[in-house]
C-alpha cells in the first residue's frame, strides 16, 4: 500500500529509449517528493533524478540532457523518459517517495519509502 511500485524496465540496444513509471500512494494533507536511484552489483546506489511537489526537476550530470522526469498529480505517478541509452545506464532503477507538507497537517511528513526496482539493460 505505501511502498511505490516501478514498471517499464527492459532490454534495449545502445541509443534506444525506455520509459519507467513509479506508482505511489497519496496521503491526505501531504505532498510527495519523488526520486529515481539506480544500483548495480558491487557499487553504491547512485542518484539519477528528482522531482519535488512543485514539479521542479533535478538531474545527475551523467543523465542530464538524455533523461526527463515528470509526474501526474491525480494518479501520484512519476515517469522517467530515458533516451540515448548507454551501456553504463544498465542498473536496477529504484523509486523513492518522501511525504512532505505542513508539520501541522501532514501526518506522514518526513516518511520515506522505496520500491523494489525495475531492471534496465543496455547492450552494445
Amino acid at each position: 500500500q505505501v511502498q511505490p511500485v516501478e514498471s517499464g524496465g527492459g532490454s534495449v540496444q545502445v541509443g534506444g529509449s525506455l520509459r519507467l513509471s513509479c506508482a505511489a500512494s497519496g496521503y491526505p494533507s501531504c505532498n510527495l517528493d519523488m526520486s529515481w536511484y539506480r544500483q548495480v552489483p558491487g557499487k553504491d546506489r547512485e542518484f539519477v533524478s528528482h522531482i519535488d511537489s512543485d514539479a521542479v526537476p533535478t538531474y545527475a550530470d551523467s543523465v542530464k540532457g538524455r533523461f526527463t522526469i515528470s509526474r501526474e498529480y491525480n494518479t501520484n505517478t512519476m515517469y522517467l523518459q530515458m533516451n540515448s541509452l548507454k551501456p553504463e545506464d544498465t542498473a536496477i532503477y529504484v523509486c523513492k517517495i518522501l511525504y512532505t507538507g505542513s508539520e501541522t497537517w501532514c501526518r506522514r511528513r518526513g516518511e520515506a519509502y522505496w520500491g523494489q526496482g525495475t531492471q534496465v539493460t543496455v547492450s552494445s
